[in-house]
Protein backbone atom coordinates (compact mmCIF):
# COMPACT_ATOMS: atom_id res chain seq x y z
CA UNK A 1 0.00 0.00 0.00
CA UNK A 2 1.33 3.40 -1.02
CA UNK A 3 -0.06 6.62 1.13
CA UNK A 4 0.08 9.81 -0.98
CA UNK A 5 -0.96 11.95 2.59
CA UNK A 6 -2.43 10.30 5.31
CA UNK A 7 -5.99 10.96 4.05
CA UNK A 8 -4.76 9.60 0.23
CA UNK A 9 -4.61 6.08 -0.09
CA UNK A 10 -3.58 3.70 -2.77
CA UNK A 11 -4.93 0.28 -2.53
CA UNK A 12 -2.98 -2.77 -3.79
CA UNK A 13 -2.50 -3.30 -7.49
CA UNK A 14 -4.03 -5.84 -9.13
CA UNK A 15 -4.55 -7.24 -12.79
CA UNK A 16 -8.11 -7.68 -13.72
CA UNK A 17 -9.39 -9.52 -16.99
CA UNK A 18 -12.47 -7.43 -18.19
CA UNK A 19 -15.08 -7.98 -20.61
CA UNK A 20 -15.54 -5.74 -23.58
CA UNK A 21 -18.45 -3.59 -22.67
CA UNK A 22 -20.62 -0.53 -24.55
CA UNK A 23 -19.98 2.96 -23.55
CA UNK A 24 -21.49 6.87 -24.58
CA UNK A 25 -18.67 9.53 -24.61
CA UNK A 26 -18.32 13.55 -24.83
CA UNK A 27 -14.62 13.97 -26.94
CA UNK A 28 -13.09 16.73 -25.48
CA UNK A 29 -9.09 18.30 -25.93
CA UNK A 30 -7.44 20.48 -23.61
CA UNK A 31 -4.53 21.51 -22.05
CA UNK A 32 -3.66 20.11 -18.63
CA UNK A 33 -4.83 23.17 -16.45
CA UNK A 34 -7.83 23.54 -18.58
CA UNK A 35 -8.89 19.70 -17.56
CA UNK A 36 -11.32 20.84 -15.14
CA UNK A 37 -13.60 22.24 -18.08
CA UNK A 38 -14.30 18.05 -18.53
CA UNK A 39 -16.09 17.95 -15.24
CA UNK A 40 -19.60 19.10 -16.29
CA UNK A 41 -19.92 16.72 -19.14
CA UNK A 42 -20.35 13.98 -16.98
CA UNK A 43 -23.94 15.20 -16.32
CA UNK A 44 -24.16 16.70 -19.92
CA UNK A 45 -23.84 12.49 -21.06
CA UNK A 46 -26.35 11.13 -17.87
CA UNK A 47 -28.76 13.52 -19.09
CA UNK A 48 -28.50 12.45 -22.97
CA UNK A 49 -28.64 9.20 -21.89
CA UNK A 50 -32.01 9.74 -20.44
CA UNK A 51 -33.53 11.25 -22.94
CA UNK A 52 -32.12 8.52 -25.32
CA UNK A 53 -33.72 6.04 -23.14
CA UNK A 54 -30.54 4.22 -22.59
CA UNK A 55 -29.58 3.10 -18.85
CA UNK A 56 -26.24 3.82 -17.67
CA UNK A 57 -24.46 0.22 -16.56
CA UNK A 58 -21.70 1.73 -14.32
CA UNK A 59 -19.96 4.97 -12.99
CA UNK A 60 -18.79 7.79 -14.76
CA UNK A 61 -15.44 7.44 -16.04
CA UNK A 62 -12.73 9.54 -18.28
CA UNK A 63 -10.81 7.63 -20.85
CA UNK A 64 -7.70 8.96 -21.88
CA UNK A 65 -6.84 8.89 -25.12
CA UNK A 66 -3.86 10.64 -25.93
CA UNK A 67 -1.88 12.24 -23.57
CA UNK A 68 0.86 15.22 -24.01
CA UNK A 69 1.06 16.50 -20.82
CA UNK A 70 2.88 19.70 -22.37
CA UNK A 71 0.71 20.58 -25.26
CA UNK A 72 -3.18 18.73 -24.52
CA UNK A 73 -4.88 15.53 -23.40
CA UNK A 74 -7.67 14.20 -25.92
CA UNK A 75 -10.31 12.58 -23.66
CA UNK A 76 -13.46 11.11 -23.40
CA UNK A 77 -15.87 11.69 -20.37
CA UNK A 78 -18.50 9.14 -20.62
CA UNK A 79 -20.35 5.85 -19.07
CA UNK A 80 -20.98 2.51 -19.63
CA UNK A 81 -24.24 1.78 -21.38
CA UNK A 82 -26.56 -1.70 -20.33
CA UNK A 83 -27.12 -1.48 -24.60
CA UNK A 84 -25.39 -0.26 -27.10
CA UNK A 85 -26.51 3.62 -28.27
CA UNK A 86 -26.66 5.44 -31.25
CA UNK A 87 -24.36 8.28 -31.35
CA UNK A 88 -25.20 12.01 -32.49
CA UNK A 89 -23.35 15.08 -33.01
CA UNK A 90 -22.79 15.50 -29.56
CA UNK A 91 -22.45 12.06 -27.98
CA UNK A 92 -20.06 9.13 -29.40
CA UNK A 93 -20.30 5.84 -28.87
CA UNK A 94 -18.10 2.89 -28.73
CA UNK A 95 -16.68 -0.08 -26.61
CA UNK A 96 -14.25 -0.27 -24.14
CA UNK A 97 -12.02 -2.89 -24.98
CA UNK A 98 -12.16 -6.72 -23.22
CA UNK A 99 -8.17 -7.58 -21.90
CA UNK A 100 -6.27 -7.95 -18.83
CA UNK A 101 -6.38 -4.00 -17.12
CA UNK A 102 -3.99 -3.24 -14.21
CA UNK A 103 -5.96 -1.21 -11.50
CA UNK A 104 -6.01 0.39 -8.36
CA UNK A 105 -8.41 2.28 -6.36
CA UNK A 106 -7.31 5.70 -4.84
CA UNK A 107 -8.85 7.13 -1.59
CA UNK A 108 -8.71 10.82 -1.70
CA UNK A 109 -9.17 14.12 -3.10
CA UNK A 110 -9.03 14.22 -6.89
CA UNK A 111 -6.03 16.20 -6.80
CA UNK A 112 -4.20 13.12 -5.73
CA UNK A 113 -5.31 11.13 -8.97
CA UNK A 114 -1.79 12.73 -11.00
CA UNK A 115 0.14 11.14 -8.30
CA UNK A 116 -1.71 8.34 -7.87
CA UNK A 117 -1.53 7.88 -11.92
CA UNK A 118 2.52 7.95 -11.36
CA UNK A 119 2.71 5.43 -8.63
CA UNK A 120 0.62 2.88 -10.82
CA UNK A 121 2.65 3.83 -14.24
CA UNK A 122 6.17 3.42 -11.71
CA UNK A 123 4.92 -0.22 -10.43
CA UNK A 124 3.68 -1.18 -13.89
CA UNK A 125 7.35 -0.47 -15.23
CA UNK A 126 8.93 -1.85 -11.94
CA UNK A 127 7.05 -5.43 -12.44
CA UNK A 128 8.10 -5.61 -16.12
CA UNK A 129 4.29 -5.09 -17.28
CA UNK A 130 3.59 -3.06 -20.98
CA UNK A 131 0.63 -0.79 -21.77
CA UNK A 132 -1.53 -0.90 -24.94
CA UNK A 133 -0.19 1.80 -25.58
CA UNK A 134 1.33 3.76 -28.31
CA UNK A 135 3.74 7.06 -28.77
CA UNK A 136 2.45 9.18 -32.00
CA UNK A 137 3.01 12.76 -32.86
CA UNK A 138 0.36 14.07 -30.87
CA UNK A 139 1.63 12.15 -27.78
CA UNK A 140 1.20 8.80 -26.22
CA UNK A 141 -1.75 7.26 -27.42
CA UNK A 142 -4.10 4.76 -25.18
CA UNK A 143 -6.10 2.12 -25.78
CA UNK A 144 -7.56 2.37 -22.91
CA UNK A 145 -6.86 4.24 -19.58
CA UNK A 146 -9.43 4.87 -17.14
CA UNK A 147 -10.23 7.03 -14.46
CA UNK A 148 -13.84 5.65 -12.93
CA UNK A 149 -15.12 7.61 -10.54
CA UNK A 150 -16.60 5.58 -7.96
CA UNK A 151 -18.59 8.02 -5.59
CA UNK A 152 -21.81 10.37 -6.44
CA UNK A 153 -21.12 13.75 -5.33
CA UNK A 154 -24.88 13.96 -4.17
CA UNK A 155 -24.03 11.09 -1.41
CA UNK A 156 -20.41 11.86 -0.77
CA UNK A 157 -19.81 15.74 -1.05
CA UNK A 158 -16.42 15.75 0.82
CA UNK A 159 -13.82 15.17 -1.80
CA UNK A 160 -11.31 13.73 0.60
CA UNK A 161 -13.30 10.69 0.79
CA UNK A 162 -13.62 9.69 -2.31
CA UNK A 163 -12.91 6.31 -4.57
CA UNK A 164 -11.54 6.84 -8.20
CA UNK A 165 -10.35 3.22 -9.65
CA UNK A 166 -7.38 3.57 -11.97
CA UNK A 167 -7.86 1.03 -14.87
CA UNK A 168 -5.19 0.64 -17.55
CA UNK A 169 -5.63 -1.61 -20.12
CA UNK A 170 -2.06 -3.82 -20.69
CA UNK A 171 -0.74 -4.90 -24.30
CA UNK A 172 -1.72 -8.47 -24.98
CA UNK A 173 0.28 -11.49 -23.99
CA UNK A 174 2.20 -13.22 -27.91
Amino acid sequence: MTTARKDQVVSQYDIVQRNAVPYAAIAIAVPMEELTSAIPLTGAVFDWLARQGVAPAGPPFWKYNVIDMASRLELEVGVVTATPATADDDVRVGELPAGRYLETTFHGHPDGLLQATGDLLAYADAQGLTFDSTDSPQGERWVARLEYYLSDPDDEPDMDQWDTTLSFKLRDEV
